[in-house]
């Protein structure tokens, strides 16, 4: 069946219907993580936001460019254009070198993916691979005439772009707003604006991460990566930008000032942003201290949890919140996700013990062919997976109700009914059964479920009843186990 996509354009602040430029292909951009620390929360929550996209784009039968970034030159500590470069500040406290820092992050990022069931995308350029493009869009800009150069670095004149063309669309900012709230800051005297932004840096004497240019040994202007590096994957125009709320002002500005300035018009057709993870109504982040990583939820390690949280707890309360909601963590908000997603596990899994009958009740009936479309149509609706799951969750009631023999299916039902349950809960919600997930775990059950059965054809033996303890020890093995008796009592090993 045909769907129609809904998303809201963060430009046009209102939904669109989503029409590629060049279907069925659709070019997708996301901004990745600065790998100078382990992932948080906050990183969690863009990853699997468009991670529920690209699944879902991709189920609609688009073949999808999937583009992730990773950052790991020019995001200066301020996100503005004095300070430290992040990665370059960690590898001094480390003493070692900044790619070291570098790649240990993004392996670490890459990791806490994997655990989250996030799909890797199907590009993730590195800004440091791709310093020539980002040189060359700077020479574009600026044989347009709209930077300037300044002690050998290079900034974007934001007034005179203003002027031609309109600076702040996407967050709603105008010029005049931007320079009173801009900060004096150390460093930016050689602006002619204070709400210029830097395009090329020179590099200090002390700066380890440089590159040579026309204007100076130097490293690009952290907004300068996205805007280069989506157009060399994804051409000149594509069709989804995405990213947390918090690049809306200023990264995303100036991107969209950038390809506008470079070759004269819009690359993004669609802007997409997620909200917030925060504590306490405060924004959670490594600038502010406050977050907690995603290894410390999976292993309950940091002060303000009271357990840990498994990988698919913490999805599970990403998506119980529209992405362009905010989330706030608690304990008690992670402990109903659990309840939640353990809800939904279970539900999945008794499916399996329904019987199918030789018609469906009315009621079963009519819910099972109406859910597929009620699942689709909240998707299409701007991605609301929290509608998804209630949904999901009035499926796991009729499944309870079958089970319990309240209702009846038929046979063609309760294959929908498991189809639908599954392809929206695992194939794009990204769920999957963590109890199912661990071989150790299963071995362990495994173990006391034969120790159990052993001491029970033990008590068989000892009151020498012969019959009991054969059939136990051949319905074992038929299972897969040897059984083996010695002096010190029965031991087994599982053939499969």
């Amino acid at each position: 069946m045909e769907q129609n996509l809904l998303i809201y354009n963060t430009l046009t602040r209102s939904k669109e219907l989503f029409k590629p430029l060049h279907a069925p292909h659709v070019g997708m951009y996301v901004c990745g993580p600065t790998v100078y620390g382990d992932p948080h929360l906050g990183h969690a929550r863009p990853a699997i936001t468009f991670d529920v996209l690209f699944r879902y784009l991709r189920h609609l039968g688009y073949k999808v460019r999937y583009v992730r970034n990773i950052t790991d030159v020019g995001h200066l500590e301020h996100d503005a254009d004095d300070g430290d470069d992040k990665i370059e500040k960690k590898a001094r406290l480390e003493q070692l070198e900044p790619m070291e820092i570098a790649q240990h992050y993004t392996n670490r990022y890459h990791k806490a993916m994997e655990a989250l069931n996030v799909l890797p995308p199907s590009i993730e350029p590195h800004a440091t691979g791709h310093i020539i493009e980002q040189e060359q869009l700077v020479k574009q800009i600026m044989d347009n005439g709209y930077a300037y150069e300044s002690n050998g670095s290079i900034y974007f004149d934001v007034a005179k772009y203003d002027k031609d063309h309109k600076y702040g669309i996407l967050s709603g900012r105008n010029l005049t707003d931007i320079i009173n709230n801009s900060r004096q800051l150390a460093g930016t005297t050689e602006k002619r604006n204070q709400a210029d932004f830097a395009l090329w840096k020179k590099a200090m004497p002390e700066h380890i991460m440089r590159w040579p240019s026309e204007w100076s040994e130097g490293f690009p202007g952290w907004h300068c990566e996205c805007t280069a590096m989506g157009r060399k994957y994804l051409g000149s125009h594509f069709d989804i930008h995405g990213g947390g709320m918090d690049l809306v002002f200023p990264h995303h500005e100036c991107e969209i000032a950038q390809a506008v300035a470079s070759q004269g018009d819009q690359m993004v057709r669609y802007w997409m942003h997620n909200n917030m993870i925060t504590i306490n109504g405060q924004k959670m982040g490594k600038s502010l201290g406050n977050f907690i990583t995603l290894e410390q939820f999976f292993n309950g390690s940091h002060a303000s949890l009271d357990s840990a949280y498994s990988p698919m707890t913490i999805r599970f309360f990403i998506l119980s919140a529209h992405y362009r909601g905010t989330v706030d963590f608690s304990n008690d908000a992670l402990k109903a996700a659990k309840k939640g997603y353990d809800r939904l596990m279970n539900g999945m899994a008794d499916l399996s013990r329904v019987q199918a009958a030789k018609e469906s009740s009315s009621e079963i009936s009519e819910f099972v062919g109406a859910l597929r479309q009620r699942l689709y149509d909240a998707m299409n609706d701007d991605l609301q997976t929290p509608l998804v799951i209630g949904a999901l969750f009035e499926a796991c009631h009729m499944v309870n109700m079958l089970v319990d023999h309240k209702a009846n299916i038929s046979a063609a039902d309760l294959q929908e009914l498991g189809d639908a349950m599954r392809l929206f809960a695992f194939d794009l919600l990204g769920l999957r059964d963590e109890k199912g997930q661990s071989d150790e775990a299963r071995e362990e059950a495994y173990g006391k479920v034969v120790e159990m059965v052993l001491k029970l054809r033990q008590q068989a033996k000892q009151t020498k009843d012969w019959a009991t303890s054969d059939q136990i020890r051949d319905a074992l093995a038929e299972a897969g186990f040897e059984i083996k008796d010695t002096k010190d009592g029965a031991t087994w090993k599982l053939n499969i």
